[in-house]
């Protein structure tokens, strides 16, 4: 399918504003009170530890957005947090816009395939999202985003190695109420957002809607077909229905719906590729000449049924059954040219099925806690169709099967009147089934199998196998945390997270045997202490974390050359998947907002990241020395000054000018050897910056730009030069504006 510009703008709704109606704090909190002008600064509740807390009593390294600091802050979709949270790296996947690539503290994972676990577990209301494809959820109708920094192993289970990202949407009202936005940009940009909430009759039914479209000409244009790359064209839907049976019990149903049809995401030539003699690299970073059929298609829909039951005043129990499915097709050309050199046709398919039983306790007394049970039933398969050079063509198939059951428990004890314990652990049980077959054909049909996948592999197999493999892990939680004065709590806390270990469906079995085998899981142990502070009489939040993280079995996703004809030279590559080694990774965080007078608010965050390799074993050889952890900067940070002010016939205008920086980053995995230079992007920092005038209750206009330097920087890219000659770079976006009106009633 060939994409047009057309958008598709199918959901007519009125007009509304992106911004907010009372301001709210940038990041952790909100002012206390209305109106442009704040005296002091209130508090946010999260779900951190899974019950209602505010943020700044929870000893848990966590950021939390509400809805309209979202606002404020021109979040569009989880990509826009990046520099908003310390050490937080998120990012659309290479070729994709809605695939997540998500690291925290320089734990994560960057290769989409299925076979290949997250290293940040990413949540739609209680819901964990196993696969990235579709991850990156667009921002509409939420209540809040939080932020968990660190292993989340104990409360959340495997894949939250790294930290979780926790999207709730806004809440079943009993009072009707709803908004509508648009917004218009460069770049053709036409958001409409609309959402419409409250109960039915006698209040025992409830239900809200809530639909986006997200559409955006390209950055760029592919020269070879004239048509746009990296534009946006997305539809999404979420409906809730509760019935509240009596005041101690309600069940409620959820579901959510996302079409991403924007096309593939151009890549800049960062050298010539020799097997394309005399074609230079192009000047814009978005440009591409592909040959490739524009078709990048991502289909993510999901239900859930949720029952709440306060058993008493001291018990309640709460359960989720989810269901979750999505399908991609993406066309990727590597070499980003006419030329048949590297291009892959993919097909991504996922289906999920969960049930959590939660059980909450708080009696008022010395003791609170959680305790609770998971499963989860996991199908994730696809195919991908290789064509090098129109001469070597391979099919990778197969599907990897996941089944999962975890217990957990939580638990906090008031040792005194301001010292308190918490203690938890979460034992999980997985079994990984693996069907993989990978062939070798004679032409872009695939419908011929070849005689041989090469000359030292006398058949067109290159990997048939079906196995099956099982992980156990105990992941243990302790903290203990200090009340000093009633603003001003200190913690200090020891947990592990993991990773679940596989198999790799790219294997290449015959010329790599090792390659059948499962890979181990990854662990993560992490120790951190930490403080929550609020001075001058609320009007300074000042949060600080530091952690020291023992990382071992680190699994990487590298491209790996092999001898395909046995001459002593490696001529090919295969996408290999490996458990490299151990390393330590420790830095510091601070964030903080400051109200120096009803007017202005400054809020933002520093933090600083060592993350080293102690080990990396690449071909019997240990060369940590020469790696570096990816996306893993040593100083990011950002800065928020906003000034507020009534005006005198009536409404509000608030002015924000925000600037956020890190430091050179290696943007993707891959081995290099002593004298080789990975792909990587310089410090640099962007400026951004809004106008918000709330008019009335009811209406609100703001304008507002991001990348106002039009920086270029690089967020990853594809190295496959020794056997492709490909060197590619993907950047970030270029300068963008918009201007939104807003109605909410």
């Amino acid at each position: 399918m060939i994409h047009s510009n057309k958008h598709r703008t199918g959901l007519s709704i009125a007009i509304a504003c992106a911004l907010m109606a009372p301001p709210v704090m940038a990041q952790d909190t909100a002012p206390a009170q209305e109106g442009a002008k704040a005296t002091n600064l209130g508090a946010v509740t999260v779900t951190a530890r899974k019950r209602e807390e505010t943020l700044q009593e929870v000893p848990v390294a966590v950021t939390a957005f509400t809805a309209d600091a979202l606002d404020k802050l021109n979040i569009e979709d989880l990509g826009d947090l990046d520099a908003q949270v310390p050490n937080l790296t998120i990012y659309a996947a290479r070729g994709s816009s809605s695939t997540v690539t998500a690291y925290i503290r320089g734990v994560g994972q960057s290769d989409p395939l299925w076979g290949v676990d997250p290293g940040v577990g990413i949540y739609m209301d209680d819901v964990y999202i196993a696969r990235p494809q579709g991850a990156l959820l667009d921002v509409f109708d939420a209540e809040r985003v939080e932020v968990l920094r660190g292993p989340q192993g104990t409360l959340y289970g495997k894949n939250t190695i790294g930290g979780a990202i926790k999207y709730i949407s806004r809440g079943l009202t009993v009072e009707p109420d709803g908004r509508a936005s648009i917004t218009v940009g460069n770049y053709n940009q036409l958001d409409v957002k609309a959402s419409v909430g409250g109960s039915v009759g006698d209040r025992a039914l409830r239900g809200r809607l809530a639909v986006g479209s997200f559409n955006r000409d390209g950055f760029g244009e592919n020269e070879f077909s004239g048509q746009d790359v990296s534009d946006k064209e997305i539809l999404a839907m979420r409906g809730q229905l509760g019935a509240y049976v009596n005041e101690d019990l309600d069940i409620q149903f959820a579901f959510d719906w996302m079409d991403d049809q924007s096309g593939v995401r151009g890549a800049k030539m960062l050298a010539p590729n020799r097997f394309a003699p005399g074609v230079a690299p192009l000047d814009d970073r978005y440009d591409i000449r592909s040959g490739m059929p524009n078709v990048n298609d991502t289909d993510m829909k999901g239900a859930s049924a949720t029952v709440n039951w306060r058993i008493n005043e001291d018990w309640t129990l709460k359960y989720v059954l989810a269901k979750r499915e999505s399908d991609t097709e993406t066309n990727i050309d590597f070499d980003t040219l006419p030329n048949k050199i590297a291009d892959v046709k993919a097909f991504y398919s996922d289906e999920q099925l969960s049930n959590e039983l939660q059980v909450n306790y708080d009696a008022g007394g010395r003791s609170r806690g959680v305790v609770g049970l998971y499963a989860f039933d996991g199908e994730a398969g696809g195919q991908v169709l290789n064509n090098f050079f129109n001469l070597s063509f391979g099919d990778t198939q197969g599907t990897i099967f996941t089944d999962q059951l975890a217990m957990y428990a939580d638990w906090t004890f008031d040792l005194t009147d301001r010292l308190k314990l918490d203690v938890g652990a979460r034992y999980t049980d997985e079994k990984k089934h693996a069907v993989v077959l990978n062939r070798c054909y004679t032409d872009a049909t695939f419908t011929t199998l070849a005689v041989r996948c090469a000359a030292n592999n006398p058949t067109p197999i290159a990997a048939n196998f079906d196995k099956r493999i099982g992980f156990e892990n105990t992941s243990p939680k302790i903290s203990l945390d200090y009340q000093i004065t009633p603003d001003i709590m200190v913690y200090g806390l020891a947990t592990r997270g993991f990773k679940s270990g596989g198999y790799n469906i790219r294997a290449q079995a015959t010329a790599v045997p090792r390659s059948a085998e499962p890979f181990d899981d990854e662990s993560v142990d992490s120790y951190e202490i930490g403080s929550k502070m609020a001075f001058l009489d609320q009007t300074l939040f000042l949060n600080l974390a530091a952690f020291h993280n023992k990382y071992e079995d680190i699994q990487l996703s590298v491209f790996t050359s092999y001898d395909s004809n046995g001459d002593g030279v490696n001529d090919a590559f295969f996408g290999d998947f490996t458990n490299a080694g151990s390393g330590t990774v420790e830095g510091v965080e601070v964030e903080y907002q400051w109200l120096p007078t009803p007017n202005w608010l400054i809020s933002g965050n520093l933090a600083w990241l060592d993350a080293k390799y102690d080990e990396f074993m690449y071909a019997n050889v240990n060369i940590a020395d020469e790696q570096e952890f990816t996306n893993a900067p040593d100083f990011s940070g950002a800065l928020n000054v906003e000034y507020r002010t009534d005006l005198s016939g009536g409404g509000n205008l608030a002015a924000r000018v925000g600037y956020t920086y890190q430091s050179d980053v290696v943007a993707t995995t891959e081995i290099v050897r002593t004298g080789a230079l990975p792909i990587t992007q310089d410090g640099y920092g962007l400026v951004n910056a809004g106008v918000v005038w709330q008019i009335d209750d009811a209406w609100s206009l703001s304008l507002q730009g991001t990348n106002l330097a039009d920086k270029e920087y690089r967020t990853t890219g594809y190295n496959l030069n020794a056997a492709l000659g490909v060197l590619t770079g993907f950047y970030g976006p270029p300068r963008q504006y918009t201007l939104s009106v807003r109605y909410d009633f």
